[in-house]
């Protein structure tokens, strides 16, 4: 017979292990607040971080850095999304966005524009990856517990064909979670007008020989892209919209325009070593030009 000792001993070893395995349950299904603390807070923009098992809203400092009116080369892009944005704001009815076309055109930066055109009408954004589309119900849950109305930004997303987060961000826009539809709104921004990558085997009808219907695979494809409501597209900049960007940047930064022939030499000489044309393109070349010039006058003491 053992001892009370013995038996007290093995009792704690027993209630350790529980308590163990526990810990490990709650870790694998941690429970999601109903309402973020970051929310309650003044933050307008914030970030959906998972680490490990645990996620949560991450406030990112705001500070409005462009604004619509730094954007060139895409006025009518900027009328719909804050007509849309304004739509949404209101109470009325509004659709998701995908914004679409090549890189460095200001399909990121439009977004995170509207924040400072909003800020004072209650708009908030948060960022998440492609990888975070899976927790979208539980963010949903999150924000709903607070009054404000809010974008759900995805940037730079793409698919390919067979990814499991193609079917769940469908499932999203055909309003699985429609209860809740009208405290947020999709936007989304891609080099890619359907989201996946397209070659011969889903654009053409006859080339892959494995479809018996292969025009159902193609109808598939780019069925999610058709579920956003408002497509944008945005173009590689001309000569002369890249160069007047480039002007409004330096401008932007104090830096003297009167030699303005010898600085448009300098920002296509830039952009054919950057092979690109583009609105980034041009703000980065106002920025090296203007540290550059501010550097010299640094030197000179002046």
């Amino acid at each position: 017979m053992s001892e009370p000792s013995e038996i007290f001993s093995k009792g704690e070893r027993l209630l350790e292990k529980l308590d163990t395995l526990l810990s490990k349950i709650e870790n694998k299904f941690p429970d999601i607040p109903e309402k973020d603390s970051a929310l309650e807070g003044n933050a307008r923009i914030f970030r959906w971080v998972r680490r490990g098992q645990q996620c949560f809203l991450k406030p990112i400092d705001f500070q409005a850095r462009v604004h619509l009116n730094d954007l060139m080369g895409i006025d009518r892009q900027k009328r719909t999304l804050v007509r849309n944005t304004r739509q949404f704001l209101n109470g009325c009815e509004a659709n998701n966005v995908l914004l679409w076309g090549a890189r460095g055109t200001g399909k990121s930066s439009l977004i995170r524009a509207l924040v400072s055109t909003f800020v004072d009408e209650g708009l908030h954004l948060i960022e998440l990856g492609k990888d975070n589309l899976r927790d979208l119900p539980d963010i949903v849950e999150m924000i709903t517990a607070v009054p404000s109305r809010f974008i759900l930004f995805c940037d730079d997303l793409s698919f390919e064909a067979d990814e499991p987060g193609f079917g769940d961000l469908k499932a999203l826009l055909d309003g699985s979670l429609s209860t809740a539809s009208d405290r947020f709104l999709i936007y989304a921004t891609s080099n890619r007008r359907h989201l996946i990558p397209e070659n011969l085997e889903t654009t053409s009808t006859g080339s892959t020989g494995q479809e018996i219907h292969p025009e159902e695979a193609v109808d598939t494809h780019i069925s999610l892209s058709e579920r956003f409501g408002l497509w944008l597209p945005f173009y590689p900049f001309s000569q002369e919209m890249y160069l007047k960007t480039v002007l409004h940047w330096l401008k932007t930064f104090n830096i003297d325009l009167l030699n303005q022939e010898t600085i448009k030499e300098k920002a296509l000489q830039w952009a054919m070593t950057r092979g690109s044309r583009s609105g980034r393109t041009a703000w980065q070349f106002a920025r090296d030009y203007a540290g550059r010039v501010k550097m010299a006058l640094k030197e000179k003491g002046q």
